[in-house]
């Protein structure tokens, strides 16, 4: 019987494990004044559960504030480095720059 419990709770943690490696990443580039890519507003679709990575470049400070969604959250005020956030509840987020705004925006689609 010990060895029973000792098989499901190592098989129960090697699906955390499992799990957990393949969740979803998603990466986003933030340059002077524009999200993922220069021109127009930006909108990306994920699944529930993502992680968003934000990669800050540029010679200007930059933050990430979701301030339209089901969750919101911000960033501190960055040039470089990175800023992530995982997104659990599905909607539509709609992401500024506080510095930037209203031009620097983009939007997350986040889908069951």
């Amino acid at each position: 019987m010990r060895k029973l419990i000792a098989s499901v709770l190592v098989l129960a943690a090697l699906g955390v494990v499992a799990s957990q490696a393949f969740a979803a990443t998603r990466s986003v580039a933030v340059g002077d004044d524009w999200f993922i890519a220069k021109g127009k507003p930006r909108t990306i679709t994920v699944k529930r559960g993502t992680t968003i990575t934000w990669h800050f470049r540029g010679r200007t400070m930059h933050n990430i504030d979701a301030r339209k969604g089901p969750v919101r959250f911000h960033s501190s005020y960055k040039k470089k480095g990175t800023y992530s956030k995982t997104l659990r509840k599905a909607g539509t987020y709609v992401v500024y720059c506080d510095i930037h705004a209203p031009d620097m925006r983009m939007t997350i689609k986040v889908r069951r």
